[in-house]
C-alpha cells in the first residue's frame, strides 16, 4: 500500500549521509536490495523511474520494507510525480527542473528535490521558495569545488550532489556547509544486484553510513 502522510520525511537531506541511486531491472530485487540497504544503516532509497519495472519496484517496497524510506528519481514529468506518489513515493528526486515539474512535485504532498546545475537554475528554484535541491550531475558540473564556491553568494540553498560520485570522493562533499547529503549508485553496484548478493550492498551500504560519522 503507499505510504501515508506520517511517514514522510521533512527533510530529504537528513535521512542519511549518502543516498542509495538505485535502478531495478528485475522488480524480485526490489524488497531484498532495500533490506539490504537497511541492514547495513542506509534507511533510504531512491529508486529510479529509468526501467518498466520501476513502479511495481517501488510499490514493492513501500508495501513490504516500512523501515525504509522510498523515494522515486529521474522524476521528468508531472505525469510520473502522480504515478510515483500513488506507487508509495515518500520523496521525489528530478535531474532538472522545468516550471511544470517543480509545480507539479510543489504540490505532490511529498518532500523533493528539483535538479540544478548552475546557479541560475539555484535561484529559479529558491525563488519558487525551495531551498533543497540536488546537483546535478555533481562531478561534471564542477564537483565539490563548484559547490563550495557558491555556498557565499547563495547561502540558503542546500544540496544532495550526484553524479560521478564515489565512495573516495564522498566525503569531500559531505564536508561542505551546504550539502546535506550526497547520492550514490555504488552501494548497488549492477554486478551485485544479477548475483543477488545482498551481503555486499550491506558491505557497501555500511561503509557509506560510516561517511556520516
Amino acid at each position: 500500500m503507499p505510504s501515508t502522510s506520517d511517514q514522510r520525511p521533512a527533510s530529504v537531506l537528513s535521512l542519511a549521509p549518502v543516498v542509495p541511486v538505485v535502478v531495478l531491472d528485475d522488480v524480485a530485487h526490489a524488497v531484498p536490495v532495500a533490506r539490504a540497504l537497511v541492514a547495513g544503516g542506509l534507511p533510504v532509497i531512491e529508486l529510479t523511474l529509468r526501467t518498466p519495472v520501476a513502479l511495481e519496484a517501488l510499490a514493492a517496497i513501500a508495501a513490504e520494507v516500512p523501515e525504509i524510506t522510498v523515494g522515486a528519481g529521474t522524476v521528468l514529468t508531472p505525469v510520473q510525480v502522480d504515478q510515483a506518489v500513488g506507487a508509495g513515493a515518500q520523496f521525489l528526486v528530478s535531474p532538472g527542473a522545468t516550471p511544470s515539474l517543480l509545480g507539479a512535485m510543489g504540490a505532490s504532498g511529498v518532500p523533493f528535490l528539483p535538479g540544478t546545475a548552475t546557479v541560475s537554475e539555484v535561484m529559479a528554484v529558491l525563488e519558487a521558495g525551495v531551498t533543497e535541491m540536488k546537483f546535478f550531475p555533481a562531478e561534471a558540473s564542477g564537483g565539490a569545488a563548484y559547490l563550495r564556491s557558491i555556498a557565499s553568494p547563495v547561502p540558503a540553498a542546500r544540496f544532495c550532489p550526484t553524479g560521478g560520485i564515489t565512495a573516495a570522493t564522498a566525503a569531500s562533499y559531505l564536508a561542505l556547509p551546504n550539502v546535506g547529503c550526497v547520492g550514490g549508485s555504488w552501494l548497488t553496484p549492477s554486478d551485485a544486484l544479477a548475483a543477488q548478493d545482498w551481503d555486499r550492498v550491506t558491505t557497501l551500504a555500511r561503509e557509506g553510513a560510516a561517511l556520516g560519522t
